[in-house]
């Protein structure tokens, strides 16, 4: 793909995509109000998708607390709202696609057996293994292993498996064809810069499995260009994430937005907010009399 055809010229379309595993807090509220804003200077259309694929975490109290966090906050969105688990059908039919290329392949590893290879390899090699952009442990490529008869017993075994993208197969694919993979980065207020990106860094990444059948990189990719996504606005936490939406868009041929990663809101330590971390929710300061009003001023907007 060409410089000149990433993000081509048409209605601006953004989203703001939660997920419902926990209560919305001000690092959500920023995000979505800037998409917000953005939508407005754009001219263009403000779409909110519920990413609700975990069905471990994700629970319908909180999808209806996203729903009222956000109307409180003076968010408008679209109807409908998609969510991403009335719509697996369109996550197989991508991963189909990517299966028919020779690109997936199953692994049955535990996360304990790839912890143990991978101590195992940096007890014998004195060094560490290489992390991925987010710090975890690049896979180990146990499944390369297996002979194809054995993996087709324990698949017709039933066997929990993770299928994952053979992404040197995948990048060798794309470097034949001649497609760069690149994208368009955006600043609001300072024009934008092509980049290149690097999936390569994140070795085999996980699409699927057996118990859920996508993963956040395919069915994000997916949506945004179902949707007709053109600017996605998200926190600076997913940059590095675009490397791996890239080469999807590239393999399963579908149009690449404009992306900017936004600052993130620090709580007084420093430390992003986090669900996971018990950030303060936006129902709790609502229930601490603190109105929306407020919430916005504090986060830089008004409406």
């Amino acid at each position: 793909m060409t410089h000149a055809a990433v993000g081509a010229k048409t209605t601006p379309v953004l989203r703001f995509a939660p997920s419902p595993n926990g209560f919305l807090h001000l690092g959500h509220a920023y995000s979505a109000l800037l998409n917000a804003a953005l939508a407005r200077r754009l001219g263009g259309r403000l779409l909110l998708r519920i990413e609700d694929i975990d069905p471990t975490r994700c629970r319908p109290e909180f999808e209806r607390a996203i729903y009222e966090d956000l109307a409180w906050l003076g968010f408008a969105w679209e109807e409908p709202v998609r969510r991403q688990s009335d719509h697996m059908a369109d996550y197989g039919a991508a991963l189909g696609k990517l299966r028919a290329m020779g690109l997936v392949y199953p692994c049955f590893a535990s996360r304990q057996e790839i912890r143990t290879a991978i101590a195992e390899w940096e007890r014998a090699e004195g060094r560490p293994w290489p992390c991925d952009p987010d710090g975890a442990p690049l896979y180990p490529g146990l499944a390369r292993r297996l002979q194809a008869d054995e993996v087709a017993r324990r698949l017709a075994a039933g066997e929990p498996h993770a299928l994952r993208l053979d992404m040197a197969g995948a990048l060798g694919r794309l470097a034949a064809s001649g497609r760069e993979l690149v994208f368009i980065a955006f600043d609001p207020d300072d024009g934008e810069r092509v980049v290149s990106a690097d999936p390569a860094r994140w070795g085999d990444v996980v699409l699927a499995r057996k118990e859920v059948p996508t993963s956040y990189h395919l069915s994000v990719v997916v949506d945004d260009a179902l949707q007709g996504v053109t600017h996605v606005v998200r926190g600076r936490d997913l940059a590095a994430a675009t490397d791996v939406h890239r080469v999807l868009q590239a393999l399963l041929e579908l149009p690449v937005p404009r992306y900017h990663h936004h600052d993130l809101v620090a709580d007084e330590a420093g430390l992003k907010l986090a669900k996971s971390r018990g950030s303060p929710a936006l129902r709790d300061l609502r229930a601490a009399g603190i109105g929306a009003e407020e919430i916005r001023r504090r986060l830089g907007f008004r409406l």
